[in-house]
């Protein structure tokens, strides 16, 4: 289930949703959740009001040990998935403007911590945009319009997670309708989930019968086809 789960913010969001959503999205469970919001799509309108947010916002979160009181972001799963991120945060310098963290921490506690990292200034073509890179950054796109964002969040290979974040009931519906994912969100983070409704994805984040719910019947079902004769006429 790979992914580049878009996160929509139009022109009438709440800046304060959007910045909680983008961050809880883009940095909850160190950004290794494969419905991470990796691409961060914004009107130019709130463009840079929410940039600023944003950064306050990641700049405040406690990285620290998992089972620590107040970490809010732990370690990378592992030294070969730190250098990963730390060689995409190398590509990412070439590709747009790094804005926030792109470095290692070194933590009392064991583990391969980074910081929360944002680019921004992106261009959705780019390896950073088109890549899974699974860890905690994410890269802010701008957009001039509805049209342009949604054109822009389905111009990936994947398609399992995506948000929108909008006070527009008519964009809002517009989006669940014609966005290629399998899971999307208004309002709300993309890495949210309820293990009670299905859950998959599309193109090349998976295909088929979905995981969870009552669709999961069908999952984990072998479909026998059989046919038996009497044996005599």
């Amino acid at each position: 289930m790979g992914s580049k789960n878009p996160l929509l913010i139009m022109d009438d969001a709440d800046i304060n949703i959007a910045v909680a959503c983008a961050t809880n999205g883009a940095y909850g469970g160190t950004g290794q959740k494969c419905t991470a919001s990796s691409r961060l799509i914004v009107h130019e309108k709130v463009y840079k009001q929410f940039i600023e947010k944003l950064i306050e916002s990641i700049s405040a979160l406690k990285v620290g040990h998992a089972l620590e009181e107040g970490s809010q972001m732990g370690p990378v799963s592992s030294e070969t998935q730190l250098q990963s991120n730390l060689d995409y945060v190398e590509i990412g310098k070439k590709e747009a403007k790094l804005a926030y963290g792109g470095s290692p921490m070194n933590m009392k506690t064991p583990g391969h911590y980074m910081e929360p990292t944002l680019f921004i200034d992106g261009d959705n073509k780019t390896t950073i945009n088109q890549e899974e890179m699974f860890g905690p950054i994410a890269c802010v796109i701008p957009v001039k319009s509805y049209e342009e964002g949604l054109e822009v969040a389905n111009d990936t290979i994947f398609g399992l997670s995506s948000g929108i974040i909008t006070k527009s009931l008519s964009k809002a519906s517009d989006f669940k309708k014609n966005i290629k994912t399998g899971v999307t969100t208004v309002n709300l983070p993309t890495a949210g989930l309820d293990y009670h409704v299905p859950f998959g994805g599309r193109k090349a984040s998976s295909f088929g019968p979905r995981e969870q719910g009552t669709y999961a019947h069908e999952f984990f079902t072998h479909v026998k086809t059989t046919y038996v004769s009497p044996g005599k006429i």
